[in-house]
């Protein structure tokens, strides 16, 4: 699957990418997942968003932060995911590639911190990411902290 790839800081989203981001999150985390919480969470302003688009439409994405105010040196990469009609053609390890690329190319030295859903680990171990500490639930959905370092 070819897509066009974009990252922009909050403030260069335009109301339509906007628009199209929460709506995709809100399809995969609160619907597709059966998980009713506020996907907006006030932060986004301080993040970094990657997009990829098939056509028109927003079909992978995830938010990136250089330097996670709460632990300095490390970046994050947060709300990670493909839609279900791209998935299994190769587009979130694109997505993670990309966004990795980034953040060493703007941020080097930075250890990465992600928020892997547990079925997900094998995947983000084939990246270089390995597990911090002990799984954990959150919001029903069980998770690992997993680094990613140089």
């Amino acid at each position: 699957m070819t897509l066009s790839w974009c990252i922009k800081p909050f403030s260069e989203l335009t109301r339509t990418e906007l628009y199209q981001v929460l709506r995709v999150r809100q399809e995969v985390f609160v619907v597709e997942q059966n998980c009713p919480y506020s996907d907006i969470d006030d932060t986004d302003a301080e993040w970094f968003h990657v997009l990829g688009r098939a056509g028109e439409q927003v079909v992978a994405y995830a938010r990136l932060r250089l330097d996670a105010s709460e632990h300095l040196g490390v970046a994050r990469i947060g709300r990670v995911l493909v839609t279900e009609n791209a998935r299994g053609k190769g587009v979130a390890r694109e997505l993670m590639q990309r966004s990795m690329d980034y953040i060493h190319q703007h941020a080097p030295g930075r250890t990465i911190a992600i928020s892997a859903q547990c079925y997900l680990l094998d995947f983000y171990r084939s990246l270089g990411f390995q597990n911090v500490g002990e799984p954990y639930d959150e919001d029903g959905i069980p998770h690992q902290d997993m680094e990613w370092r140089p």
